[in-house]
């Protein structure tokens, strides 16, 4: 059974900084892309980031690229999102998940979910 726990949210003032945390056990994740995803009240969850296990390779939505880095340690099975010049815009609960389509953007592709931890930046 595929369990995803993501820490390192928090409260945060505009232009700080976060590093979230997503630790994966369960299964082998070679062949899979992790994703980043994000929620605001009232909103649907929207595609944040996303990493290949194998190789590293990363996408970004436009809203977050140059600001936010996904990165991998294949050994500790860890997934980390750098949340650099923070915006209020980037408040929600934000997800990892794990899909086996190469840097799949869509949530229905999307197959098991962290239960999510909560970003709030202050203006």
């Amino acid at each position: 059974q595929v369990q995803l726990v993501e820490s390192g949210g928090g409260l945060v003032q505009a232009g700080g900084s976060l590093r979230l945390s997503c630790a994966a056990s369960g299964r082998t994740f070679s062949g899979y892309t992790m994703g980043w995803f994000r929620q605001a009240p009232g909103k649907e969850r929207e595609f944040v980031a996303a990493i290949t296990w194998r190789g590293g390779v990363s996408d970004y939505a436009d809203s977050v690229k140059g600001r936010f880095t996904c990165s991998r340690d294949s050994d500790k099975k860890m997934v980390y999102l750098q949340m650099n010049s923070l915006k209020p815009e980037d408040t929600g609960v934000y997800y990892c998940a794990t899909a086996q389509i190469r840097l799949a953007r869509n949530t229905w592709l999307y197959r098991d979910w962290g239960q999510g931890t909560q970003v709030t930046v202050s203006s």
